[in-house]
């Protein structure tokens, strides 16, 4: 993690440390590393968007850049517009899934995948020397507008077919996906309702899709008999699903259906995911020719090592989805799309769920100060050894140790104050006593860094 870039791009509290002069900065920055071209700019629904938007167009027009403004756009159609407009580079002004004070800024390659945290040291190089190109004023960039959702629908058309209409209610969280996910799938031929897709910075509910915020959404496709639920977090670069009986399908389940599906499609090959996933996904793609990779947490991971084994599928155990043969940009509106899909060539969703292996997966996040991070991982992994008896570490991101019935990944967030512990036992006295242990641990750690 750098100065301002965590993993997932800058992400902070609106006017604290997300300040327009920084956003400023961060323009000024980028500009000056790209040395001209052009760049792509969209926003999430957040108050502050504007004005974080605004003042990083400033920073690149003052260095020669031209910059393409987009608007209201979720992430997936950003990475999508990048390629569309051939632009050198893409901006998303978001904070994905943080609560609404939150705003971020996250830069995109021109290949869709976003910096990598070696890029996001440069530009943090350049943003403290102070160092920017500066335009005379008869070359600085030009701003223009443009809108590619009319095109991202017609593309996404040609990737994936549906020959029976469903019924779906997409909840888009207030966010940006509001203006794309419903429509595509209105497109699709099925019969859209559509919940919180008013897009809004003030959320009704919480924007990480998961079983407690998508509540209403799974109460909706009860009520209404729909086929399937799909909902976004704030920039719709994830996809939580609820089942035609309205559950919500665990993300590790999804993860491994739509990997599976993405094999029976595209053929036998590699498929990626993160040191936080569990084991049902390996033990669900074996069969279907799949082999897992795992690497560090972030979309960025993901993609390159997508990109670098030319793997047939990414995805984080988050909701978190990329689609190489699509865009290496996560793509929640698109995987929505892919979700039924899937439904229409194998079948009903809870039907599917059934398949895929079971394990208990607990996970806690413990306060922590980001000062005290490094330190405690330190402690933390000298200790896991008198702690637990493992038969394997694997250090890519954190800590992770396992052994054939059980594994926990003790990791800083890249983007909070705390230490997230996740883990995973084939019983739940088994998850139980792991998580009690590794609290305690964590906890001591922490107190001693």
């Amino acid at each position: 993690m750098g100065k301002y870039f965590g993993t997932s791009g800058i992400r902070e509290v609106f006017n604290k440390k997300l300040t327009p002069e920084l956003a400023l900065k961060v323009g000024k920055a980028l500009g000056t590393y790209l040395d001209g071209g052009t760049v792509v700019i969209g926003k999430d629904t957040r108050t502050s968007g504007d004005v974080i938007k605004s003042a990083v167009i400033s920073g690149l027009l003052s260095t020669g850049v031209d910059v393409i403004d987009i608007g209201l756009s979720p992430t997936p159609l950003t990475g999508f517009a990048i390629k569309l407009y051939g632009a050198d580079a893409g901006v998303t002004i978001t904070a994905s899934h943080n609560p609404p004070e939150y705003n971020g800024i996250k830069v995109w390659q021109a290949n869709g995948m976003a910096y990598t945290p070696e890029m996001e040291n440069e530009l943090e190089a350049i943003m403290d020397s102070g160092n920017f190109k500066k335009a005379p004023w008869n070359e600085i960039g030009t701003l223009r507008k443009a809108d590619p959702r009319e095109d991202y629908i017609k593309e996404a058309l040609k990737f994936v077919e549906i020959r029976n209409p469903y019924t779906v209610v997409v909840d888009s969280g207030n966010g940006a996906g509001s203006i794309v996910s419903p429509y595509l799938q209105r497109e699709l031929s099925n019969r859209v309702i559509s919940l919180n897709s008013h897009p809004s910075g003030f959320f009704v509910r919480e924007l990480e899709p998961n079983a407690k915020s998508l509540s209403a959404l799974a109460k909706t496709v009860r009520v209404m008999k729909a086929d399937v639920g799909i909902a976004h977090d704030g920039d719709a670069d994830r996809i939580g699903v609820v089942d035609d009986e309205g559950n919500f399908v665990e993300y590790e389940v999804m993860l491994s259906l739509i990997a599976g599906y993405m094999l029976r499609k595209f053929g036998k090959g590699k498929i990626v995911t993160t040191v936080d996933a569990g084991l049902a996904l390996d033990d669900y793609v074996r069969p279907l020719g799949g082999e897992v990779i795992r690497t560090r947490v972030g979309d960025v991971a993901v993609a390159e090592e997508l990109a670098k084994h030319g793997g047939v599928f990414g995805g984080e155990p988050s909701g978190t989805w990329i689609i190489p043969q699509w865009n290496l940009t996560p793509d929640g509106i698109f995987a929505g799309a892919l979700v039924l899909e899937m439904i229409d060539r194998l079948g009903p969703l809870s039907e599917l769920a059934k398949e895929v292996p079971r394990y208990v997966t607990l996970r806690a996040k413990i306060p922590c100060p980001n000062e005290k991070k490094a330190k405690a991982m330190g402690i933390i992994a000298r200790e896991a050894l008198k702690t637990f008896d493992y038969d394997r570490l694997i250090d890519i991101d954190g800590i992770r140790i396992e052994n054939s019935d059980w594994w926990i990944l003790f990791r800083p967030s890249g983007t909070e104050p705390i230490m997230r512990i996740t883990l995973e036992a084939h019983t739940e006295e088994k998850a139980k006593e792991l998580m009690e242990k590794a609290e305690r641990l964590v906890k001591k750690a922490i107190s001693e860094a």
